[in-house]
This record gives structure tokens, C-alpha cells and sequence, in this order.
């Protein structure tokens, strides 16, 4: 999925949002969101939807030394969001691959654009610090996100 400058992001079988409030700690000297906040709302986003489907990170590195980092970020800052704004993270899987997903994130701030990424990450084996395939159970559920 890609995403225009239309406030909804295009056409999708799935997505997730989550709301976010911005505190004072998330922004700068000037009163805005610290640009590196953005992505860390989107890790919040990708994180809740993983809980959401039935995955626990914590659980999986247990069990099965499974660890999703990022691998590559495109960020687009189209306006800020400052002190008290309530925004939506809106994530969805724009591909899955292999050992990998491409996600599309959109922040939104009354229905409107503010921040747009494109994040891919990449599953990996935390002992051996390589890239891993995705385990059937999780990419049999990514699939029906897609």
C-alpha cells in the first residue's frame, strides 16, 4: 500500500490504530514532536497490533529467539503535532516477505496527514543475529492482513 495525499490511506484489506496522545516529554525545545517521537509512535502502532493478533514480542524471543528489528525507514514530516494534540497511528502491511514486512505507517491529527513511513523489518534469530524466516504461525497470520 501506498499511501497519497488523501487523508485515508488507500485501499487495504486491513489496518490497525492506535491513538496517541502527545505529552510534554515528547516534544522539542520548540514545542513540537521530536522528530524521532514519530517513529517511536510507530513502534508503539506495530508493536499493539502484533499483541492484537496474538503475538506477545517477549514470548516469541523466549520461546523461539525471534526478534523483529527495523531494517530501513522512509519518513516523510508533512506537519508537526505539538503538546495535547491526540493523534492515530494507522499501520498496515504493505508486503510480506520472506523473512520481512513492509509496513505502511500514516500519523494522523483530525483526520489529517501529518507524518507518513514506510518501515521494513526484518525477523531475525536474536542468538545466531541472522536473518530468520518468518515462523508459519506468524506469517499465516500477517497473510490475512495483508
Amino acid at each position: 500500500m501506498h499511501f497519497t495525499n488523501d487523508p485515508a490511506p488507500a485501499a487495504q484489506k486491513a489496518s490497525f490504530t492506535l491513538p496517541v496522545r502527545v505529552y510534554y516529554e515528547d516534544t522539542d525545545a520548540g514545542g513540537v514532536v521530536y522528530y524521532a517521537n514519530y517513529l517511536k509512535f510507530c513502534e508503539r502502532a506495530r508493536t499493539d497490533w502484533l499483541r492484537a493478533i496474538g503475538f506477545e514480542q517477549r514470548q516469541l524471543a523466549a520461546e523461539q529467539n525471534l526478534v523483529f528489528v527495523v531494517r530501513t525507514v522512509k519518513a516523510d514530516y508533512r506537519q508537526p503535532a505539538v503538546l495535547d494534540d491526540l493523534l492515530d497511528v494507522v499501520t498496515a502491511i504493505e508486503r510480506l516477505g520472506h523473512a520481512s514486512l513492509v509496513f505502511a505507517q500514516r500519523i494522523l491529527r483530525d483526520g489529517q496527514p501529518i507524518f507518513d513511513a514506510q518501515i521494513t523489518i526484518a525477523c531475525i534469530d536474536s542468538v545466531a543475529r541472522r536473518a530468520i524466516p518468518l515462523p508459519p504461525a506468524v506469517r499465516a497470520q500477517f497473510a490475512t492482513l495483508v
